[in-house]
């Protein structure tokens, strides 16, 4: 895993596959998911820490990656979280 950003709702994240051929990215989402949740520091109100679902984006050699990171880094700022990233 790369770079992310913690929303209040959400989490964005990069990821890239450490082997290959890459493990399915929803069993790699079930391990992550259960992993941050058993460590998390407090209990939630209903006791569920992530949706059941997720929504991914992979990104294609046309792409930039820069320009992916600099969108999902200025959510924060687009939300009013923050005045700046």
């Amino acid at each position: 895993m790369g770079r992310y950003v913690v929303m209040p709702d959400h989490v964005h994240f990069f990821c890239a596959p450490a082997v290959n051929p890459p493990e399915s990215l929803a069993r790699w989402m079930a391990f992550w998911k259960s992993h941050a949740a058993t460590h998390w520091p407090r209990e939630t109100a209903d006791g569920k820490l992530w949706q059941r679902v997720f929504w991914d984006t992979r990104l294609r050699k046309s792409e930039s990656y820069a320009a992916k990171w600099e969108y999902v880094r200025a959510n924060p700022v687009r939300v009013r979280l923050v005045a700046r990233s």
